[in-house]
């Protein structure tokens, strides 16, 4: 029964995953953008709304946007969370782990990333309000954009990167050093690795003001890159690498007008 049991848990951990990359690509077209992120009719005429006309714009409440970053959190970050669950599940045969820890493990972890949402979502409407970037999420300033794309790619290179980044990688020394039994322990580990997790990636969030929050293809590629980092074989092989390229975009960026508010 017990193997039962885990194979469905695992098909109802990547149905969530399904259902969150349906729901973004449903809010996605919806708001007249393609895979690329490029708006159609209905999305230029979002982009050229102003936060404070006197009509409905979900986009410029909080609510709304609360909403849309937690399910990109879920879209993005819970496939990152596969080498944590596998290294709590080792566990579950050498040490104490159940699976209600399992479980605490992966509550803990997406309530540190729901909160990080929150916070996003805050950014988000200070930056419409404050006139840095349009109704879709995208830097009205090609300068904007290429500073966040340098910001993050000098990111990959600090101490901080690399200590958040080790954490990650290793979620079962992280087990080993923190370890609480039961619902609750797993929670209280899930929101740690949580913690480290936020710190090591939030970069690649606000990557999404440089190119459209929504933009289905940035939101592949950076949650393809973030589970490559936590890859035991090559994760500490990307992390610099990437800063690189991203510093060369910013680069690109800054010397080129692809961005029509530049």
């Amino acid at each position: 029964m017990a193997p039962v049991i885990r194979s469905a848990l695992w098909l109802g951990f990547f149905g969530l995953i399904l259902a969150a990359w349906s729901i973004m690509y449903a809010m996605s077209t919806g708001m007249g953008l393609d895979l690329l992120g490029r708006p159609d009719a209905t999305g230029q005429m979002m982009r050229n709304m102003d936060p404070g006309m006197d009509m409905e714009m979900p986009m410029a409440r909080f609510g709304p946007l609360a909403v849309m970053w937690g399910g990109m959190m879920a879209a993005m970050m819970l496939p990152t969370m596969i080498p944590t669950l596998r290294s709590y599940e080792d566990l579950m045969v050498s040490a104490n782990g159940t699976r209600a820890g399992w479980f605490g493990v992966l509550s803990g972890y997406f309530i540190m990333w729901l909160g990080f949402a929150m916070v996003i979502a805050l950014v988000q409407l200070a930056l419409l309000y404050g006139g840095v970037i349009d109704m879709l999420g995208i830097a009205k300033s090609r300068w904007m954009a290429a500073a966040l794309l340098l910001a993050v790619g000098l990111f990959q290179f600090t101490r901080a990167k690399e200590i958040c980044h080790g954490v990650c990688h290793s979620p079962m020394m992280y087990f080993m050093g923190h370890w609480k039994p039961g619902f609750a322990g797993g929670v209280r580990m899930g929101l740690g690795l949580g913690s480290f997790c936020v710190a090591c990636c939030w970069g690649f969030m606000v990557l999404g003001f440089a190119g459209g929050v929504m933009n289905l293809a940035w939101m592949g590629l950076a949650t393809l890159f973030m589970v490559l980092e936590k890859l035991p074989q090559i994760g500490h092989k990307v992390t610099r690498p990437m800063g690189v390229l991203l510093i060369l975009g910013a680069c690109a960026v800054a010397a080129w007008p692809l961005y029509s508010g530049g």
